[in-house]
């Protein structure tokens, strides 16, 4: 049977894991303006913007379905109780919570979402996306 110490490790990494996908979500919205704004072009490689575009897809359907994040239902399983109490709400409500120390009703959270795909939407339409261009090959 495993103990608590030995699922520290794996839990530890899902939570790195979440804030990182976290990081993607909301800094990648930020590297497409600043990017763009920078003229560093791959900022605009198709295979990104589409990866971003679908991640915020995904966070808005979680909130709107009112589903639990499979990260945070991992990480709490990984967790048990003895060693760290799972948080019962949200991954991102429980420690917006815990930094700001007051409470706000889960609609936020939806409407925040929705915002921010609507900011990436107009992202996408403002600084649309490119396909790499590969250098054409050489007659030999």
């Amino acid at each position: 049977m495993l103990s608590a110490s030995s699922l520290q490790l794996p839990a530890d990494a899902v939570l790195l894991i979440h804030f990182s996908f976290i990081f993607f979500v909301v800094g990648g919205l930020v590297f497409v303006v600043v990017g763009n704004l920078r003229a560093w072009t791959w900022v605009n490689r198709l295979w990104l913007r589409a990866a971003h575009v679908g991640a915020i897809g995904f966070v808005i359907a979680e909130s709107w379905l009112d589903m639990p994040c499979p990260l945070t239902t991992f990480e709490a399983w990984l967790r048990p109780i003895e060693a760290a109490p799972a948080h019962s709400q949200g991954f991102i409500e429980h420690w917006l919570e815990r930094l700001f120390a007051y409470e706000v009703p889960p609609w936020v959270f939806s409407v925040t979402d929705a915002g921010v795909g609507l900011l990436a939407l107009l992202a996408w339409w403002y600084f649309p996306p490119h396909r790499a261009h590969r250098a054409p090959k050489s007659a030999a």
